[in-house]
Order: structure tokens, then C-alpha cells, then sequence
């Protein structure tokens, strides 16, 4: 075979193999994976975003894991299963950019590598801030097809739609796709001298977003979809941006340090450097994307490592400079695998940390321990004793007999907690149970099961000041007052900023009784306590 085939194969193997690792492990519960579950299980059983429920992003988020709902069923590990998709999807439309930006194969290859192992291969779960950067770099693949290949119209519209899809994820992200994508088009269509590209983009887009907005004003859009209006608050701010930027962001930085560094070397004239096509399209492209990630990291704050993509496109364009500078042959194996490898120790971290969490099952190393000897043994592992009496080591959590949760486990007081649910009279004989659900076990809407409400005005996730405000609070206390619901399942997580309302709570122990509690499965600073009231 050639090398050519050779480098196809190995980009194809790692993207396929690195998105189906997951599919052979298990997972502990994942914090806040509560939101994909239940977006993606109202939406498998016909409930659409906005007409049956509230919510501050679109409805595309939970397209993809509904559609698998509906193919494999409502367990938690079907979540695993869609997240392998979207992986594959992810790693085929990054290479497709390379390509549409003629990337020697060999540094593509590289960049294909580390595009999986730095983006998606720790994204074994469904979330919102990784599904918008997929949706974002498949309508940046169809549009650079649409500028540098053939049958430009039906990319250019494709490009338009995966827009739309991306912005209809979550704002921040799909909202930078659309200033990307316009500002390779406005160049490419300035250096061509042609204006239909742009139009057929953004009448696309224009198109897709009309036919699915108007049908939806007559709900409750205006008020749920963030746009900043009120009583949303705007997730963007200058000071924060600059604080987070000179303040830490060091990749960051360092990338623009060295693309500049690249620019500065290789202009000479600007109106040479300007008509440099592919030259100026991968600069654009590069710059956008460190832009993005500049802000993203503001506007979506958690996990810190959301905006991670730049670094795939950074690496691929320095490394297609340097090998110009210092005469690198990526024709030559020896080279290849030299880089592959590099890039392979330079993320271990990403695998390594999967390694040692599943050779961990079952063990404990901290706390006191001595040697063979007797003698006192003090390391790494235990030289500070933790004096939170309440944690419960990963090492220690099990798994439960509830087929919803099957692969997943969970602190064992969770599970029983659950059990305990599962066995009460109220919930085993009452066939039309009206349960508020304030947890992050939303998969019991399904084990129990009782009907999910589906009303415009019905927040689907319960933060204060994010998914609901402060007119659902007041709906929630008046059912609360009104004994409206038989069972209530409330998440109290103190150090977490109203992330389940804390007045709802307050009527909770004033008008209902509370006869359980048990320890919620998260994980760090944020532990909570899952607590079950009755009338």
C-alpha cells in the first residue's frame, strides 16, 4: 500500500477505535448528566423544546441522544453509545477541514491524532458545550468543501443548516460559527469576485431558522431562548474575558505568540500576502478558532477544559510552518511516527488518568497504612488526611440492580435510596403518580415510572437563574402549598448557587413531611443530598 492509503487507514482507526473505547468500560454517574437524559427522554416520547418544556439553549442538543433513545431504549448507557457517534462525526468533519485546506497527510495525520485524544476521547458522555464545537466544525467542513471544491451550492447550504444546528445547541458557540463562516466567506468572495456563496449561506440559515422559530413564537420562546434579554443575564463580560485572558490562558497565548511569530516571518508585501488563498483561509480559520476559545471559556465556565478544540488547529497550522522553516520531510516515516508519538506523550495525561481510575476499582490507598515491617508508611497518597467523614471513594461505589443504571455506578448509599424509592407503597400502587423530581436521578422518571409534565412554562432543569427563575419558583411553592404532588425528590447542595432553588426547599419543610434522604452521586466539593418528601 502507499503511504497515502497508510495515513487513511491510521486517521480512520484512530477515529473510529478512540470513539469506541467506551462502549467496552463502565462509568461512574457522571455529575450533572441528569440534563442530557432528561432533554433526550422527553424528546424520544414526542415532547418538542418550548412547546412541552422550558429551556434557556435549542432543542439540538438532545436530537442525536433522542434518536438513540428511541433505537436502544432510555438506559444511561445509551447516552455512552450516542456520545460514540457524535466522537466519530466529530473526528471525520476535522479531518475534512484539514483536507478542504490541503494539510500534507502526514501532518493531517498527526492532527487527527491529537484531535481525538485532546477533544473527544474524554467526552464519553452527551453535553451541550461539546455538541455545539461538533455541529460548528461539520458546517465549517461543508463550507470550506463549498469554497475550495465542487458542487459549492449544496455545501454552502449545508453549511448554512449545520449552522443553525450549532447555534440551536447553545448560543455562545453556534454564534461564533456564524462569524466564522462569514469572515471566510467575505474573503473568499472578495478574492473570487463573487457574492452568491454568501447569500446561499446565509439564506440557508435564514431559511432553517425562520421555519423553526415561527412555529415556536407561538409558545414560549422569547422568554426561554437566552438572548440576554430578561430575566436571563448576559453570560458574556469584557472584564471577565480579560481577567481569564492575561491572567491565565497560557496555550492560549502561547499559540497567537507563535502565529504572529509565523505571520511577521512570512510577509513581505500585503497585497501578496493578502491573495495568498489558501495561505490567508487557514490564517482566518486558525485565528477564529483561538479567538472562540478565548471567549468561549467565559461564556461557558464549566468544566474549565470546554474551549480545548483550539488546540488541534493551532498545532496543525504551526506544524505546517515549521516543517517549511526547518525542512521537515512528512513524506518520511521516521518523521511521521516521530511526531505521532510526541503527540501521544504529550496528552498521556488524557489516557493515563483512565488507566489509573480503572485500575483503582476496588482499591484504597489512602488513610494509615504501614509496612511489612510495622513501620509507618507515609506517601503521596496519604501524607494529608481528609477529614470529610461524608466521602465516599470512587473505589467504594457499586453498581444498581435498576436496568436504567446498568454499567453505571454510584455511591451505595444512592442505591439503596433508590431502592427504598422504588419499594414504597406510594410509588408501587399509585399508577398515576404526580412526582416533582428536583435530582439529578431523572432516569427514575422511567424506572418508576411516572409522566414527565408538558407545559411551556415547565422548566426542564431547575438552577435559578439559569434553567428556571425566580416565576417557576413561585409556581413550584404554590403547588407545594396547594399539596399538588404526591412525591418530591429534592437535591440539596449547599455549596452550588441555587443550582435546585433553595426557597423550594423552604416550602418543602413547611408543607410537606420529609421521610428519606441519601447521599447524591456527585463527586468533590459540590456533595449534595438527595432528600424524598411525601404529603
Amino acid at each position: 500500500m502507499s503511504r497515502r492509503i497508510i495515513l487513511n487507514i491510521i486517521e480512520f482507526f484512530t477515529i473510529f477505535i478512540l470513539a469506541c473505547v467506551p462502549l467496552f468500560i463502565t462509568f461512574p454517574y457522571r455529575v450533572n448528566i441528569f440534563l442530557s437524559w432528561e432533554g433526550a427522554y422527553r424528546m424520544s416520547q414526542g415532547q418538542i423544546p418550548f412547546r412541552d418544556f422550558g429551556t434557556p439553549m435549542g432543542g439540538m442538543y438532545w436530537v442525536v441522544p433522542a434518536i438513540f433513545f428511541k433505537i436502544f431504549g432510555p438506559q444511561m448507557f445509551t447516552l455512552i453509545k450516542a456520545q460514540v457517534f457524535i466522537n466519530v462525526i466529530s473526528g471525520l468533519a476535522f479531518r475534512s477541514i484539514l483536507k478542504s485546506l490541503n494539510v500534507h497527510p502526514g501532518i493531517r495525520v498527526t492532527g487527527v491524532i491529537l484531535y481525538c485524544l485532546s477533544f473527544s476521547f474524554f467526552n464519553f458522555w452527551p453535553w451541550y458545550n461539546h455538541s455545539v464545537i461538533v455541529y460548528e466544525f461539520v458546517a465549517i467542513a461543508f463550507l470550506l468543501k463549498g469554497i475550495t471544491g465542487s458542487r459549492t451550492y449544496l455545501w454552502l447550504a449545508l453549511a448554512g443548516i449545520f449552522t443553525f444546528i450549532s447555534f440551536f445547541t447553545k448560543q455562545d458557540g453556534g454564534g461564533m460559527c456564524l462569524l466564522i463562516c462569514t469572515a471566510l466567506l467575505i474573503y473568499d468572495n472578495w478574492q473570487q469576485k463573487r457574492w452568491m456563496p454568501l447569500g446561499i449561506y446565509f439564506g440557508s440559515f435564514i431559511l432553517v431558522f425562520l421555519a423553526v422559530v415561527i412555529p415556536l413564537s407561538n409558545y414560549s420562546f422569547g422568554y426561554w431562548f437566552n438572548h440576554g434579554q430578561p430575566p436571563h443575564n448576559s453570560r458574556f463580560s469584557l472584564s471577565d474575558a480579560a481577567d481569564e485572558f492575561f491572567g491565565n490562558s497560557q496555550w492560549l497565548k502561547f499559540y497567537i505568540f507563535l502565529v504572529v511569530l509565523i505571520i511577521a516571518a512570512t510577509f513581505k508585501n500585503f497585497k501578496e500576502f493578502i491573495r495568498d488563498r489558501q495561505q490567508i483561509i487557514f490564517l482566518l480559520l486558525t485565528l477564529g478558532i483561538l479567538t472562540e476559545a478565548a471567549i468561549f471559556q467565559i461564556t461557558s465556565y464549566t468544566p474549565p477544559d470546554n474551549n480545548i478544540f483550539f488546540h488541534s488547529f493551532a498545532f496543525v497550522f504551526i506544524m505546517t510552518w515549521l516543517s517549511y522553516f526547518l525542512k521537515l520531510d512528512f513524506n518520511k516515516w521516521k518523521i511521521i511516527i516521530t511526531c505521532m508519538a510526541g503527540v501521544m506523550l504529550w496528552w498521556s495525561g488524557v489516557y493515563w488518568t483512565y488507566i489509573v481510575r480503572i485500575a483503582a476499582r476496588g482499591s484504597d490507598s489512602e488513610g494509615l497504612s504501614v509496612s511489612p515491617t510495622g513501620e509507618n508508611v507515609v506517601s503521596r497518597h496519604n501524607y494529608i488526611f481528609d477529614l470529610d467523614t461524608t466521602k465516599i471513594p470512587q473505589s467504594k461505589w457499586i453498581f444498581s440492580d435498576q436496568p436504567l443504571f446498568r454499567k453505571i455506578y454510584m455511591p451505595a448509599p444512592t442505591v439503596e435510596g433508590m431502592d427504598r424509592i422504588l419499594n414504597m407503597d406510594l410509588v408501587k400502587n399509585n399508577k398515576n403518580l404526580k412526582v416533582l423530581n428536583m435530582s439529578e436521578l431523572t432516569p427514575l422518571a422511567a424506572e418508576i415510572p411516572f409522566q414527565l409534565e408538558r407545559n411551556p412554562n415547565f422548566p426542564l432543569w431547575y438552577h435559578l437563574g439559569v434553567g428556571m427563575f425566580n416565576r417557576e419558583a413561585t409556581m413550584f411553592e404554590n403547588r407545594i402549598r396547594d399539596k399538588y404532588y404526591d412525591l418530591v425528590l429534592f437535591e440539596y447542595i449547599p455549596s452550588l448557587n441555587n443550582f435546585y432553588p433553595f426557597r423550594v426547599r423552604d416550602s418543602l419543610k413547611v408543607h410537606y413531611k420529609m421521610v428519606d434522604s441519601f447521599y447524591a452521586p456527585r463527586r468533590g466539593d459540590t456533595k449534595g443530598t438527595i432528600e424524598v418528601y411525601v404529603k
